[in-house]
């Protein structure tokens, strides 16, 4: 993943179920086929709101993101307790993440993302206060990264269901592609030189701007007049677990999204690893300070608005999964670099290539799964890949606190690269 959280991942087409039979090269050409046809969606009709919404939603996390690690910092100098706050970030996707997919296909996705955000603004504006009034403790910053992801479970499957009723199906890659560099262009252009100038204003002033971007982004959503993609009425006894089972199945006969989806989870073991420490490879290893901690973050978000303009060309050239692959073996090199060169300019340049092709891997990977879904089913086969791919950031996660304990604070980096070379194998076997 490469996100963020994730984050923004929004992710309708051809049916997984019915594909069973498609084998690698299919899937490629299906990629193919789209990629040639993708074009700019037009910013009236409702994408121009939810662009909106998702970009300065997507501002306030960068804050927030970026200013965690340097207040759980401040409160030990554990690297797993550290680590810890980023693995319970991710572990509501294993516990509720299918449960997500199968609500958000249920119910009115516009209503069910507004009142998210609203309750996420709620939470965040009482954590600010704690801040402010000096009641922070590690315990609290992973129950507020529990609170937070789990809730994320319900938006972002809601938002990978809504987009294709928003935009025509052939505006998708397009529409993916401006999604997600807005995105980095809010976070890194804006958040992460930001956060040092707020921590000035108090350790709390990060965390209200981004209870104020959830209560902003609330209300362009609610202002969206789209419909959701209508709902075929529900089987006598149907319930949620056999709703989600199907979700699975449907992921699991589609030959390019299974395989994608193993390749996504051993990234998301080296991110989980990379994101926990890269607080400490920076301010630790590099001795680079909280400037350098800024200057890394900020180099990865604006090269992904560079990788936005780069992934749907690169997959009308040589087909989305190949994208893919392509981005793996570059980003592989890359953590080696920042694992093995004990400079801060090396360190800056390896997040910038990895950035590139991080939005190269994001933005083909969501409109494969938006491509190869029928849109009735499309909010559960995005939570069961997202529940499959992501299950590897938490271990990712506690396993970069325990080796940067054990061996040394670059370690992470160089097993996040063992991790991403496993999955550009596991991506080389799925295209012969």
């Amino acid at each position: 993943m490469t996100t963020d959280e994730a984050s923004a991942e929004t992710a309708t087409g051809q049916s997984a179920a019915d594909e069973s039979t498609a084998d690698e090269s299919a899937g490629d050409a299906a990629g193919d086929s789209a990629a040639r046809k993708a074009s700019a969606p037009a910013w009236r009709g409702g994408f121009g709101r939810l662009w909106g919404a998702a970009v300065i939603s997507r501002f306030g996390d960068a804050l927030r993101a970026a200013a965690l690690p340097l207040l759980a910092a401040s409160l030990t100098d554990d690297p797993l307790l550290i680590a810890s706050v980023t693995a319970c970030g991710y572990l509501p996707w294993l516990l509720f993440g299918l449960l997500g997919g199968a609500v958000a296909d249920r119910v009115d996705q516009r209503r069910a993302m507004w009142a998210v955000d609203l309750v996420r603004g709620v939470l965040m504006a009482g954590f600010a206060l704690a801040v402010a009034l000096g009641h922070s403790t590690i315990a609290l910053l992973i129950a507020l990264a529990f609170l937070l992801t789990t809730f994320q479970t319900l938006f972002d499957n809601a938002a990978t269901a809504l987009l294709p009723a928003v935009v025509p199906r052939d505006t998708l890659a397009g529409a993916n592609a401006r999604l997600m560099t807005g995105q980095q262009v809010a976070s890194g252009f804006l958040a992460a030189p930001l956060v040092p100038a707020l921590l000035i204003l108090g350790a709390s002033a990060p965390f209200a701007v981004n209870a104020a971007t959830y209560v902003v982004g609330a209300l362009l959503i609610a202002s969206l007049r789209t419909e959701a993609p209508p709902k075929p009425p529900k089987a006598a006894g149907s319930t949620l677990r056999a709703e989600m089972a199907q979700g699975m199945r449907a992921l699991w006969r589609d030959s390019a999204l299974r395989g994608l989806s193993v390749a996504t989870a051993l990234t998301n073991i080296g991110m989980g690893a990379l994101i926990a420490t890269l607080v400490l490879h920076i301010t630790g290893w590099l001795d680079a300070g909280n400037g350098g901690y800024a200057a890394a973050l900020t180099a990865y978000s604006v090269a992904m608005v560079a990788g936005g303009l780069v992934a749907p060309r690169l997959a009308v050239r040589i087909g989305r999964i190949r994208s893919i692959l392509v981005a793996g073996i570059v980003q592989t090199c890359a953590l080696v670099a920042l694992g093995t060169i004990r400079e801060l300019w090396a360190a800056i340049a390896a997040m910038a290539v990895f950035g590139v092709m991080s939005m190269v891997w994001n933005v083909n990977q969501a409109t494969l799964v938006q491509e190869r879904s029928p849109a009735q089913m499309l909010g559960r086969i995005s939570s069961a890949f997202r529940t499959l791919s992501i299950g590897g950031a938490p271990l990712g996660a506690l396993l970069g606190g325990l080796v940067a304990g054990a061996w040394g604070l670059n370690t992470p980096a160089l097993l996040a690269a063992g991790a991403f070379t496993l999955a550009v194998a596991s991506l080389g076997a799925l295209i012969n």
